[in-house]
């Protein structure tokens, strides 16, 4: 858990990625975000941009939140495209995130386990704390939306692993 910090010292630096869901509509990131915020951490939040919230960057309620551009969810393999074009703009907005200022906590919301691929340069970089917070069992969500257990759904295991 994190402590308060005084006046004088630095505020904890919080980015927190989520795939699925665009903030502020998906109500349990942005609880999480505001009670960051509301201990006075500095949050920062990159979430899709999608249902009307098309602004690649804006602050809403003292909160930074970074969209990017991600494909229309397909079945099978196409699926994938969603995933490789959502992992491409969360790197954008991290790294662009990063330089306007260093992070110290990465919070992860799955699905997808593969977040992950996103937040290891700034693990191997510095000393960048990483959550994971699993909002979905991925294999199991995998398995439902794309009816089989093939070769990418071993895959995915091995990611979750």
């Amino acid at each position: 858990m994190w402590r308060r910090r005084s006046t004088t010292e630095q505020r904890t630096r919080v980015l927190i990625i989520v795939e699925n869901l665009l903030v502020p509509l998906d109500r349990r990131v942005w609880q999480e975000a505001c009670a960051l915020r509301d201990a006075g951490h500095e949050v920062t939040v990159i979430c899709p941009r999608m249902r009307g919230y098309t602004q690649a960057e804006e602050i809403l309620d003292g909160i930074q939140i970074y969209r990017h551009w991600i494909s229309d969810e397909a079945r099978g393999i196409r699926g994938f495209f969603e995933y490789s074009s959502a992992l491409w703009g969360e790197m954008r907005c991290a790294l662009k995130a990063w330089r306007r200022g260093r992070f110290d906590v990465i919070h992860l919301c799955n699905p997808p386990d593969l977040l992950f691929l996103i937040a290891l340069p700034f693990k191997l970089l510095g000393d960048v704390k990483v959550i994971y917070d699993v909002h979905d069992l991925w294999p199991e969500m995998f398995e439902a939306k794309f009816g089989k257990r093939g070769l990418l759904y071993w895959a995915v295991r091995l990611a979750e692993r």
